[in-house]
């Protein structure tokens, strides 16, 4: 009974997949506040334009750099694991895979993207990088890759995560990284925040809205803003995942997934593992993709297409996604890497053109989910992957009550061991399923009235 799939290195993919070169119709652009598409120079203070380029590329392989490479070596290729346990304890024909990310230094998928990114700065002259973090995770990834690479970084990461998970703020000060909560009274978008809501939770909109003034305000001009998912580079980086997939999948002769499944917040863990899948699909393969979302967040369910800001303070371009408006607070759950107001741009294009069938589900069948994993595999997984691990439950007993062998495939994003807070609320009974009211929702979206609007998209 094989348990995991192995790639060596000499294996591992040495191109990454662009999406965007493969969609029916061709992605909306980012747009200026005069509603006016934005120029790659226009980015030019926020991103180096090494990265620029990939962020706007319509080639559909994009080759890793061999240095890039040597650094993912430290803990890819990763392994893909058939579930067996959790087969049996389901009772479910379905045969059960999934790909595990929490094997890297910083316990998710997140350094697929901050190793390129910190390499590509560092190419460009850039000495520091400022980012916003949800959960931790990406903060953690990019403390990470700056000291590998050697750049100073600085981290705002949203204050009730702050709060509820200070390990990770550990990890990101033993790389010698900086870590400061959001809102701030470092910034001016901070201060506006607390001086309007002195006691709010913060969310990922403010802390971008942070990291990235103090990156374009730097006199020197050596200092960039990195993100950890949403924009088109970082979807890129992570195909690394689903690439991966496809060749482990092939070793062990299983020729068809039905079903591929990934928690999506911003969208790159998701995108990592289905992007390659989703070319199949466009080209004729029979497969339901399911990006899952939790239910107080959402973003691919609830919110409409539109073109909106990807933080709080509107220092981004407009955004083609749907948004449940950059000024919208999710309540303070214990996913906070799904926390986000918007999804990607390449997600949400998918999502019109009928390629991905996304879904809502409430923090507490997630939690149960999570136990069971863990009685049965063994791997304890961040809150933001049990979103994953719940909708692949739902899957597997879908494919008992038909009786039929589907292939499950989803994605581990990562290990739950710096948030243990959140199973402990949950076995003592302290949390709460969220369902947001959609009034809140069309209050919220009020922000863009005036704003330019998309074409009407296919499933809109």
């Amino acid at each position: 009974m094989q348990v995991k799939v192995m790639l060596e290195e000499n294996e591992m993919p040495r191109q990454w997949y662009n999406l965007a070169a493969d969609l029916k119709t061709p992605g909306l652009p980012p747009l200026g506040p005069d509603g006016n598409p934005i120029s790659p120079d226009m980015l030019a203070p926020v991103f180096p334009m090494n990265l620029i380029e990939q962020e706007v590329s319509q080639e559909r392989w994009i080759d890793i750099p061999e240095e890039v490479l040597q650094l993912l070596y430290r803990w890819r290729p990763s392994p893909l694991y058939r579930a067996h346990a959790l087969e049996k304890a389901l009772g479910t024909p379905a045969r059960i895979y999934y790909k595990y990310e929490g094997v890297s230094p910083a316990g998710s998928h997140k350094p697929n993207t901050a190793i390129p990114q910190a390499w590509y700065n560092k190419q460009f002259g850039i000495k520091k990088l400022t980012t916003e973090t949800g959960a931790g995770q990406w903060g953690s990834a990019l403390a990470f890759a700056g000291a590998l690479i050697g750049l100073e970084v600085k981290v705002y990461m949203v204050r009730i995560s702050f709060d509820q998970k200070p390990f990770r703020k550990m990890m990101m000060q033993t790389w010698g990284a900086t870590c400061i909560p959001s809102p701030s009274p470092y910034t001016q978008a901070g201060r506006d925040i607390l001086a309007r809501m002195p006691d709010t939770p913060g969310s990922l909109g403010i802390a971008i809205s942070e990291a990235i003034e103090e990156a374009v305000s730097d006199p020197t001009g050596q200092t960039r803003y990195a993100l950890g998912s949403v924009l088109n580079h970082v979807m890129l980086h992570q195909t690394i995942i689903g690439l991966e997939t496809k060749k482990q999948l092939a070793k062990i002769n299983e020729k068809k997934v039905d079903v591929i499944i990934g928690c999506a917040g911003g969208g790159s863990n998701f995108a990592g593992l289905a992007f390659p899948f989703v070319n199949d699909k466009i080209n004729g393969a029979n497969i339901d993709i399911i990006p899952v979302e939790p239910s107080s967040c959402p973003t691919m369910t609830k919110a409409p297409f539109v073109y909106d800001f990807g933080d709080t303070a509107k220092m981004t371009p407009l955004m083609p996604m749907h948004s449940l408006g950059h000024g919208y607070i999710p309540p303070p759950i214990h996913a906070g890497g799904l926390r986000y107001h918007g999804i990607a741009p390449l997600v949400s294009h998918a999502i019109n053109e009928g390629l991905l069938n996304p879904l809502a589900i409430q923090q507490l069948e997630c939690y149960e989910a999570a136990v069971k994993f863990a009685r049965t595999e063994g791997i304890i997984v961040a809150p933001e992957t049990s979103h994953a691990v719940a909708a692949t439950i739902r899957e597997a007993l879908k494919a008992k009550e038909e009786g039929k062998e589907k292939v499950i495939l989803f994605n581990l994003s990562g290990h739950g061991l710096m948030d243990l807070v959140g199973y402990e609320k949950f076995f003592a009974g302290e949390l709460q399923n969220y369902e947001m009211p959609l009034e809140v929702i069309q209050e919220s979206l009020k922000e863009l009235d005036g704003y330019p609007k998309p074409p009407a998209m296919t499933n809109a």
